[in-house]
Formats: structure tokens, C-alpha cells, sequence
């Protein structure tokens, strides 16, 4: 079992620094890093020496299942958050309350503010995000299973995979399958790609058949109850191009050089560059538009960023994504992205899926 307390004391480190008394906890993502809970429409009060976990009587028994032990204050029917969140401050005697700037309203901060007497708001930023960079032990492990469940639904998936299958169809197989592998669901919604559609880094899934083109782009991952994976694979239904054989080289060539750049200490731009570099250097800058990769955890993106300007150093217990891609308007693109964790003496490489061009060809 992960040790809540031991990030809420962490936690507590970071809001002394932030010249505050608490730190009101208002994004879902975060109360359940701090305490376990999983359900919604909750926050969580953290004092210099206390916690109070504030939600409704729908969650009584699952707070009692997810976090045995933690002090709950459960508002009352047709009571607003609102004003239960201002007791529990007052009664821990709030004067500085941290509040996190990304996830409150501008709405909340302002009643907050008005209807707090004698209370002073402290935006903060990232404060528990920058605590979620770092995964510990029981993160990795979960990691682990969402990878092992994204790469067993791809495999039935490609195993099954038929010219008249249309994007949607790829997709939705794709969500069976990890859910018969044990998986909540997926990361989020799948990217299917058929040929020029590849072009389009987010592309939603069509009803274009996987036939009417000889190759297709698909980024996917699995959630595995809280943590998650994401994955992006070529596949070849057809006679392979020497255009294709040539990007597709640029690009794992690319990513294999930014993978081997990865380890603690080093700068996120650092990792970006190398496998920038190689795409810029096959004439194909222009067409490499987004960041090298992002963290992963809770959240499909989270910090670190692997991109240009980024002078953050990687540390050990990060989780990051590493997926160069070169997209061709009217012809289509090619994207290859593995999950990879930092070690103390380097990087591993948590995603297995086969990436070698022969390895993507079905025909």
C-alpha cells in the first residue's frame, strides 16, 4: 500500500516553504495521490500538523474502505462545499490558506475570499504535482501492469486486425481488450490513424477503413485502476514504400537516441535535442512539431516535459514518454513512443511492444 502520509509530510515541507498555514486541495487527481480516495466532488485540508478530508455521505463508506483512519468531515444534505470548507478552516485556525492557482476556480477563489473573514489566499503552483515527478515504488509496479495490459490488448487487437476494420472499430477493440486484460479502461481516447490521417498528431477516429491505406498510426495506453500507460505503434497492412521505410527510420533512429540520452541529472531539453537533432539533421525539422515526450502517472500528462527550454533535471522514480514523430500533410505520419522510467544508473524501458520495422508489418 502506498504511504499517504509520508507525501502528505513532504507535501506539508513544500507549503512551509510557500509561506502558508494549509493547502487547500481542489484537484480530484491530487486528493487521491494524498490519501487514496478515489471518488470525486471532495477536497482535502492540509495543515503544518493535521488533514481533513472534506466530502458527502454518497462516499461514508468508500472514504471508510480507501482511507481508514483519515479525519472526514462529511457536509450535509443541501449544504454547500463552500461553506463546510470555510468551518474546517476556521476551525483549524487558518489565517495563509494555499490554494492550488491550476485547479480552483476563479469563481471559488473569489467567494473564498469574500466570505473568509480575516483570511488570506496563497496562490500556489504545482506544489503536489511537483511531488507526483517522482514515483515511488507501488507507482512503478502499477505502471508496470498498465503497460503489460496496453501491450496484450494491441496484441490481440494487431493479431485480429482486418482491412475492413474501420478506426472506430480498431479503437473500440482496443478498449475491450484492455478491460479483458484487467485494465479500468484506457488512458484516454485512442488515436487511430489510417495513412494521410497520420498527419494529424490527435486525429479522432473515422469510420476509414484500416484497407484504404497501406499503413496506420495508433497511440493508445491502459489504465489499470489509477495509473496509466501511453504507447504509440506504426502497423503495416500493405507493401511497405521506400518514403515510408525512410521515415520510419528517421523516426526510430530519433527515438532510440533521445532513450539513450535519458538518465538522472540530465537536463529535460538535453533529451529533446538528441532525438531532435537526428530529424533535423534527415532534412525534417519542420515536420517535428511538439515536445520529445511528458511524465506520466495518475494523469496521461504530467510533468517533466521533454521539450526545448526545459532546464529541469530528470531524477530517479520519474516516468517519462519518449515519441518523436515527422507528420506529412497529404501523405500521412509516423510516431513511435515507448514509456520509460529513470533510474539511479540510467533508464528502463517499461513498454515492450516490438518497434522494428519488420516487427510492423503484417502482410
Amino acid at each position: 500500500m502506498p504511504n499517504h502520509a509520508a507525501r502528505r509530510d513532504k507535501l506539508r515541507r513544500l507549503i512551509r516553504k510557500a509561506k502558508a498555514d494549509a493547502l487547500l486541495v481542489t484537484s480530484f487527481k491530487n486528493v487521491t495521490y494524498l490519501t487514496g480516495f478515489t471518488g470525486d466532488d471532495s477536497y482535502l485540508l492540509v495543515t503544518l500538523d493535521s488533514e481533513v478530508l472534506i466530502s458527502d455521505s454518497r462516499f461514508t463508506t468508500q472514504l471508510e474502505e480507501e482511507c481508514p483512519g483519515l479525519v472526514v468531515e462529511i457536509r450535509g444534505p443541501g449544504r454547500e462545499m463552500l461553506a463546510t470548507v470555510l468551518d474546517v478552516v476556521g476551525g483549524a485556525k487558518v489565517e495563509r490558506l494555499g490554494v492550488e492557482a491550476d485547479a480552483m476556480s476563479l469563481g471559488l477563489h473569489n467567494r473564498l475570499q469574500e466570505q473568509g473573514e480575516g483570511l488570506r489566499l496563497v496562490p500556489t503552483n504545482g506544489l503536489v504535482e511537483e511531488l507526483r515527478t517522482i514515483k515511488d515504488k507501488e507507482e512503478i509496479a502499477a505502471t508496470r501492469v498498465a503497460c503489460d495490459q496496453a501491450r496484450r490488448a494491441f496484441d490481440v487487437v494487431r493479431a485480429g486486425l482486418t482491412g475492413g476494420m474501420t478506426e472506430l472499430d480498431v479503437a473500440a477493440e482496443l478498449e475491450y481488450q484492455a478491460r479483458r486484460f484487467g485494465a479500468k479502461g484506457l488512458s484516454f481516447p485512442p488515436i487511430v490513424a489510417v495513412g494521410p490521417r497520420g498527419a494529424l498528431p490527435h486525429a479522432n477516429p473515422t469510420s476509414k477503413q484500416i484497407g484504404e491505406d497501406y499503413f496506420t498510426l495508433i497511440d493508445w495506453g491502459a489504465n489499470e485502476g489509477l495509473y496509466v500507460s501511453d504507447l504509440t505503434r506504426m502497423v503495416v497492412t500493405g507493401k511497405v514504400s521506400a518514403k515510408f521505410k525512410k521515415i520510419y527510420g528517421i523516426v526510430l533512429k530519433a527515438q532510440l537516441a533521445g532513450i539513450a540520452a535519458i538518465g538522472p541529472g540530465v537536463k529535460c531539453q538535453d533529451v529533446d535535442r538528441a532525438a531532435r537533432r537526428v530529424i533535423e539533421k534527415a532534412g525534417y525539422g519542420k515536420q517535428f512539431g511538439h515536445g520529445l515526450g511528458h511524465g506520466t502517472g495518475l494523469e496521461v500528462h504530467e510533468g517533466p516535459r521533454l521539450a526545448m527550454n526545459r532546464e529541469d533535471e530528470l531524477k530517479p522514480g520519474m516516468i517519462i514518454t519518449v515519441e518523436p514523430g515527422i507528420y506529412l500533410p497529404g501523405w500521412g505520419g509516423v510516431r513511435i513512443e515507448d514509456d520509460i522510467l529513470v533510474t539511479r544508473t540510467g533508464h528502463e524501458v517499461l513498454t515492450d511492444v516490438p518497434k522494428e520495422l519488420a516487427e510492423c508489418c503484417l502482410a
